[in-house]
C-alpha cells in the first residue's frame, strides 16, 4: 500500500468512527452521508488488490466465445405455480434498452445499455463477463412485443409485477416510451408500478454530484408537476396497488429537500384529483430511516445497497493486473439479509440474484462472486416467509432486478444458465421438495460391455436402486442396446465426451440435488487405454463400496445421519500433497471459484478413483460455482492435470467447508480397516 493510500485510509477511518459515534436521527445521518459521498468520494480508501500471476498460468476460460453454457443451464420448461401465490414478487425493471436523443448526445449515436453490457471483459479468473442475453436477445424496448414476451415469462415463472424506474427531471422525462406503450396497450397485462429515480444522471452511473449529465431541481412546484404527470399511470386499473392504493416508490428520499412535505403534497393532490389514497414506499438504496418519519408508508429492502461486507478481492487471480474494483461474497450478502432482525417499521423484504457492475465501470467494477440460482431461491423463499408474517393481507417481495444487465442483477434468461434464475423464482414460491431417500446409482459408461458387471453388483446388493446412466454421443446406441438386453430400468443421459466421468456426473448431480435426492453411489468402468490395472481397481472399489453385506448398511447410515457427506472405500483416501502432479494450480483455482478454503495443510486428503457414496448437498459449492463446460478439456487421453482431476481432489474440501464428514466404509460399518500401504494405483509426485 502506498503512503498516500495509507494516509487516506487512516483519515477515512477517523472520520467514519467520529460520524458513527455522533448521536443524530437516522434521516439526518443518511442525508449527511450522501452529502459527504457526493462531495468527497475521492477520500474513500481503495480495498485490497487481487493477485497478479508472477509466472504465466493456464487460463481456465477459453477465449473461443463468451456465451458458452455452464453446469446448471436450464432450458425453458413448463411448470406449476401455487394458487394463490404465497406473495407477489415485484421485480425492478430498467427501461434503458432503447435509444433516445439524450443518450445519443452523451454517449454516441444509438447508445443503449447493451453497449455497456457487450464491452465488459473478465478482470480475474472465474469472472463471468460479458454476461450475454439468452432467449430474449438484445431486445429493443421500442417494440411492444418485447415487453409482451418479458411479461409472459414473468407470469410463467411467478413474477407478479414490474417496478419500473421512472426518470423525471423538472418536467423532462427520459426513457418513458416503454411505459407509454404499457399504458396504451391493455394486452400488456402484467401489473406495474413506478419508482422515481430521483437522483442526478452522472457520467459515473452512480447519481453523485460530479460530471452531471442532467440534474434534478427539487421544489414544491416540481413535486406537484411530477405527481400530475404520473397520475395517468396511477389511475390505470393494471397499476399495482396495495390495499387498493396505487403504489409509488422513491429511489432516494434523502435527496428531497423536505420529503415529508413532498409526500404531503402528493397525497393531497391525489385526493383532490380523483386518484384517492396512495401507498408510498422508499427504496433503501442509500437511506435507512423509519419511513413514517419522512412521510412514507413503508420502506423496500434493496440489496446489495446499504450493506458492508469484507472484500475477498485479495484472493482473486487477476487477468487484468490494473483491476481497481472490489470483489465480495454474494453468499454473505444473502446470509446477512436473512439473519438480520426485522425492523420496527414497515419494510418489504428484498432479494438480489447477483451484482456485477463491471460493464458500467470498466476495470473497476464492484463484483459479488458466488451468486447462484439455488442460493437466490433459498433467499427468496425466506423473504416470502418474512413478507407473509409482516404483511399477511398482501405480502410483497422485491427483487433487484429483472433486467439490470450492466449491473449483473438479472432474472431474464442468459446464454450461460438459460432460465435458471426464473426457474429458481418459481421453485421459491413452492414448498421445498421432500427428501428422496431412495439410493441413486449414477454410472458413467464408455465401455458398454462393462455394464453387465456393474449392474450385477447393483442387483446383488439387495437395494431398490434408482439408476442413472451417463454416456457420450458416440456410445449412446450401444449403451441403449446393452440396457435393453439387461432389462434395466434406467435413465440415460447423453453428453459430449468431455470431462471424463466427472463433468457428466456434475450435470446429473445438479438435477438430483434439486429433486431432494439424499444418497448417491457414483460408479464408472475405470477401464482405460492408458493404464493396465483399471480392471483390478474397479473390482476392488466395487467390493468395498457395493458388496451385499455393506451396501444396505451404508445407505442406512446416509438416511440416519444428515452430517454424513462422503463414504469412500478404505485404503483409497490419499494425501493430497503426495499426488499434486499437475493439479495444484487447478485445485487452487477451483477452491477460489467455489469460495472454500484452499488446502493449507499437507495432511489434507482426497478420495482416489472417483467411485464413492455421497450426499448431493456436499456438492453444492461445486455445483453453485456453475463451471463452464468449455473449462473442461476435450478428451485427449490425459493422465493428469485436467479440471476433472482437480474436481476429484476438492470433494473432501467441499464436504468439510459445508459441515459434512467424510467416512471410511470399513470404519463406518465397524469392520477391520486395511493397514495403510503404498497406494498401488497412482505414483506419488510430491
Amino acid at each position: 500500500m502506498s503512503a498516500r493510500d495509507f494516509a487516506k485510509r487512516c483519515l477515512f477511518t477517523v472520520l467514519r468512527t467520529g460520524f458513527r459515534l455522533t448521536p443524530m436521527p437516522g434521516a439526518t445521518r443518511d442525508r449527511l452521508r450522501q452529502r459527504f459521498l457526493d462531495r468527497h468520494a475521492y477520500l474513500l480508501p481503495r480495498g485490497p488488490r487481487g493477485r497478479s500471476a508472477e509466472v504465466p498460468q493456464t487460463e481456465h476460460r477459453p477465449r473461443r466465445q463468451a456465451a458458452g453454457r455452464a453446469i446448471g443451464f436450464v432450458p425453458r420448461r413448463s411448470g406449476t405455480l401455487p394458487t394463490p401465490l404465497p406473495a407477489t414478487v415485484v421485480a425492478f425493471y430498467l427501461p434503458q434498452f432503447h435509444p433516445i436523443p439524450e443518450n445519443d448526445a452523451w454517449w454516441g449515436e444509438g447508445f443503449t445499455e447493451w453497449h455497456n453490457v457487450t464491452r465488459a471483459l473478465p478482470q480475474f479468473e472465474g469472472h463471468v463477463q460479458p454476461r450475454l442475453p439468452g432467449e430474449l436477445g438484445f431486445y429493443d424496448l421500442r417494440l411492444a412485443d418485447t415487453m409482451r414476451r418479458q411479461m409472459q415469462l414473468a407470469r410463467e415463472y411467478g413474477v407478479g409485477a414490474f417496478c419500473s424506474y421512472f426518470y423525471w427531471f423538472a418536467g423532462k422525462t427520459l426513457l418513458e416510451t416503454p411505459l407509454q406503450q404499457w399504458l396504451a396497450d391493455p394486452t400488456l397485462d402484467l401489473p406495474l408500478c413506478l419508482c422515481w429515480a430521483n437522483e442526478n444522471w452522472s457520467r459515473r452511473w452512480d447519481g453523485r454530484a460530479d460530471d452531471i449529465l442532467i440534474g434534478q431541481q427539487h421544489s414544491p412546484a416540481d413535486d406537484l408537476a411530477f405527481i400530475e404527470h404520473i397520475a395517468r399511470y396511477l389511475a390505470e386499473p393494471r397499476y399495482l396497488r396495495v390495499d387498493g392504493k396505487p403504489l409509488l416508490l422513491v429511489y432516494r428520499p434523502g435527496l428531497l429537500p423536505d420529503p415529508k412535505a413532498t409526500t404531503t403534497r402528493w397525497r393531497e393532490w391525489c385526493r383532490a384529483n380523483g386518484i384517492g389514497e396512495i401507498h408510498l414506499a422508499y427504496v433503501q438504496s442509500f437511506d435507512r430511516a423509519d419511513p413514517r418519519t419522512i412521510g412514507f408508508d413503508a420502506a423496500v429492502e434493496f440489496p446489495p445497497n446499504n450493506t458492508t461486507l469484507a472484500p475477498i478481492t485479495a484472493r482473486q487471480h487477476l487477468l487484468n493486473p490494473d483491476y481497481r474494483g472490489d470483489v465480495h461474497d454474494w453468499r454473505e450478502l444473502a446470509r446477512q439479509s436473512m439473519a438480520q432482525p426485522e425492523p420496527a417499521y414497515p419494510r418489504y423484504p428484498g432479494v438480489n440474484p447477483g451484482w456485477d457492475n463491471e460493464p458500467r465501470r470498466s476495470g473497476g467494477g464492484r463484483v459479488f462472486a458466488h451468486a447462484s440460482p439455488r442460493g437466490y431461491r433459498d433467499w427468496l423463499r425466506h423473504a416470502v416467509g418474512a413478507a407473509q408474517r409482516r404483511f399477511p393481507a398482501q405480502p410483497l417481495v422485491f427483487v433487484n432486478a429483472w433486467n439490470e444487465w450492466a449491473e449483473g442483477a438479472v432474472l431474464e434468461p442468459d446464454s450461460r444458465l438459460g432460465h435458471a434464475w426464473l426457474e429458481a423464482t418459481r421453485a421459491a414460491l413452492q414448498p421445498a421438495p421432500a427428501a428422496d431417500t431412495r439410493p441413486c446409482a449414477v454410472i458413467h459408461v464408455w465401455y458398454p460391455e462393462l455394464l453387465d458387471e456393474l449392474v450385477a453388483a447393483l442387483r446383488a446388493s439387495g437395494i431398490d436402486w434408482r439408476i442413472v446412466i451417463t454416456t457420450a454421443h458416440e456410445r449412446e446406441k450401444a449403451v441403449r442396446e446393452q440396457v435393453a438386453q439387461l432389462g434395466l430400468d434406467a435413465e440415460i443421459e447423453v453428453f459430449e465426451n468431455r470431462g471424463r466421468d466427472i463433468l457428466p456426473f456434475l450435470h446429473v448431480a445438479n438435477r438430483l440435488l434439486d429433486e431432494g435426492v439424499t444418497t448417491v453411489l457414483k460408479l464408472h468402468g475405470k477401464r482405460s487405454t492408458h493404464r493396465q490395472d483399471g480392471e483390478t481397481w474397479r473390482r476392488e472399489l466395487l467390493d468395498k463400496l457395493l458388496a451385499p453385506e455393506r451396501a444396505a448398511r451404508i445407505a442406512t447410515a446416509f438416511r440416519d445421519d444428515a452430517t454424513l457427506g462422503l463414504v469412500y472405500a478404505e485404503g483409497h483416501l490419499q494425501l493430497l500433497g503426495h499426488y499434486w502432479g499437475a493439479n495444484r494450480a487447478n485445485v487452487e483455482y477451483l477452491t477460489c471459484r467455489l469460495g472454500i478454503p484452499s488446502p493449507q495443510d499437507c495432511d489434507e486428503r482426497f478420495i482416489a478413483g472417483s467411485m464413492l457414496w455421497l450426499r448431493p448437498a456436499v456438492l453444492r459449492p461445486l455445483l453453485d460455482a456453475h463451471l463452464g463446460m468449455e473449462e473442461f478439456e476435450p478428451e485427449a487421453g490425459q493422465l493428469d492435470g485436467t479440471l476433472a482431476h482437480a474436481v476429484e481432489r476438492v470433494l473432501t474440501l467441499a464436504a468439510g467447508a459445508g459441515g459434512f464428514r467424510t467416512a471410511d466404509a470399513a470404519a463406518l460399518l465397524g469392520l477391520v480397516e486395511t493397514r495403510p500401504q503404498p497406494y498401488p494405483y497412482a505414483q506419488r509426485s510430491g
